[in-house]
């Protein structure tokens, strides 16, 4: 367990600030809302998809904000999801700059032909952040899933 230190009420602030962004992303996927969630982005963001954490090619990759609305709004095909934020650490820390890890466990329920659908995703979220205006965003955000399993629903 590593040793607990002192840390300012700045950077606490900020820890919390970041940590609060992390979930607003996780919330308005949840809540189908992507113009909120592109708000939590930079102008020129870097997002990138690694559907097989393995693979070093990225599925996907996007550079600007406006460019991330197909993406957040294809959720919409879903008739809920749910998306559990679990562990996420600060890596650096600086006044305006920093890195970090998320992870989630996406829950993605569809409906075919009257039938339910359940598909788990574990995700982990490679970030940098940047504060602008007082405010911290995602500058870049890695996109890693680890593993998916899909079954029916009662």
């Amino acid at each position: 367990m590593s040793a607990h230190v002192t840390i300012s009420p700045s950077e606490a602030a900020d820890r919390l600030a970041i940590r609060e962004l992390v979930e607003a992303y996780a919330h308005c996927a949840d809540r189908r809302d992507a113009k909120g969630q592109m708000s939590l982005f930079t102008e020129d963001t870097h997002f990138v998809v690694y559907m097989n954490a393995k693979d070093p090619a990225p599925s996907m990759e996007l550079h600007s904000r406006e460019s991330l609305a197909p993406v957040f709004s294809d959720l919409n095909k879903y008739d809920a999801t749910t998306h559990f934020i679990g562990q996420s650490t600060i890596f650096t820390l600086t006044a305006d700059r920093a890195t970090g890890e998320a992870y989630c466990l996406a829950h993605h329920v569809s409906v075919e032909g009257g039938k339910r659908r359940l598909m788990v995703a574990s995700l982990r979220y490679l970030d940098k952040f940047v504060k602008v205006d007082g405010v911290w965003l995602f500058a870049e955000r890695l996109l890693y899933v680890d593993w998916l399993e899909e079954r029916g629903m009662s």
